[in-house]
């Protein structure tokens, strides 16, 4: 066989595979979009295991560990030190795909910041902080000039008033319960435990959305996030979970 006909014959079986995936039954065109984005699904970064069915707990710190991470969105800043209230707020407030304040992603699930095809992924952190960082680098993403978006679901037994958001991050960050501001990170800052609190805020009985965004220039990026009650004291008697 001379090569034009193996290139021949190599192309004619892209073309039938590609044919046949298009046509599966159950892989809906968004899904196979995500296995497209650097077939990025099937890898577990150094820091996380694959999320389990069912909902987890916290550690016995209180930590939240399981997420939808967002593959990053460039957002080149060569330097931290830019990293004013105003400058974040703008920037972690400015609206860069569908339903972003709102919807409810899917692992997997692909979204799109202006040209860049971003997929969610379901993931659970091995320790206290989520090591963004290591994230991005798995997935050969880029790991500076960047903003992350982060989602979970805590479930409540009960009604929890005055209670507080316990977040640290590097570098700067914002974060959301049920839609409403809670608590921002600004300046550059390395990421602390308990780092800021919220204003005494309530958990409602039942499923609580939890929306982050993290902003980081040159370095490492992580955030560490729990609930302390009005004593001061870990949250663990709560569900954590992606669906």
């Amino acid at each position: 066989m001379t090569n034009p006909q193996r290139r021949a014959r190599r192309l004619a079986g892209l073309v039938l595979l590609a044919g046949v995936a298009l046509a599966a039954p159950g892989v809906s065109g968004q899904q196979a979009r995500a296995q497209a984005v650097g077939g990025a699904q099937s890898i577990v970064p150094p820091g996380f295991q694959r999320v389990t069915p069912g909902a987890t707990t916290p550690d016995r710190d209180g930590f939240l560990r399981r997420w939808l991470l967002l593959e990053p969105i460039n957002k080149p800043n060569r330097s931290n030190a830019g990293f004013t209230g105003s400058y974040v707020r703008q920037a972690l407030t400015t609206p860069y795909f569908p339903g972003q304040l709102t919807a409810m992603p899917r692992d997997g699930q692909v979204v799109r910041a202006g040209a860049q095809p971003l997929a969610w992924h379901a993931l659970e952190s091995t320790a206290f902080n989520v090591r963004l960082f290591d994230f991005a680098k798995a997935l050969g993403k880029p790991t500076y000039g960047v903003i992350f978006w982060v989602v979970t679901i805590v479930d409540s037994p009960r009604e929890m008033r005055d209670v507080r958001m316990a977040v640290g991050s590097n570098s700067a960050s914002m974060w959301w319960l049920n839609g409403q501001e809670a608590v921002g990170l600004f300046n550059d800052r390395r990421m602390v435990m308990d780092d800021v609190l919220s204003d005494r805020i309530t958990l409602k009985k039942g499923r609580n959305v939890i929306r982050g965004a993290v902003i980081n220039g040159p370095g490492l990026s992580d955030f560490c996030i729990r609930f302390l009650d009005a004593q001061g004291r870990p949250i663990t008697g709560i569900k954590n979970d992606v669906r």
